[in-house]
């Protein structure tokens, strides 16, 4: 399965152009702390979701590591 791009990571891909090599510790700070809040979101989505017996089988962060390359960010 091809691993999709969070809403996060196109938007850091818009605001940090490729072409430099590095940003500020604020900046990067502020996308990693975006990223693990939208994680949470995904894996929060899925729990509701499994409450409300729109069950699936496996985990949320199965889904999420299976959908969007799991933490190797």
């Amino acid at each position: 399965m091809e691993k999709k791009q969070t809403a996060v990571e196109w938007l850091a891909e818009q605001l940090v152009p490729k072409a430099m090599l590095t940003y500020d510790a604020i900046t990067y700070n502020a996308i990693q702390q975006a990223k693990q809040m939208e994680k949470e979101q995904i894996l929060d989505s899925w729990d509701d979701g499994y409450s409300c017996g729109m069950y699936q089988e496996g985990l949320g962060i199965d889904y999420y590591n299976e959908t969007f390359g799991g933490d190797n960010e």
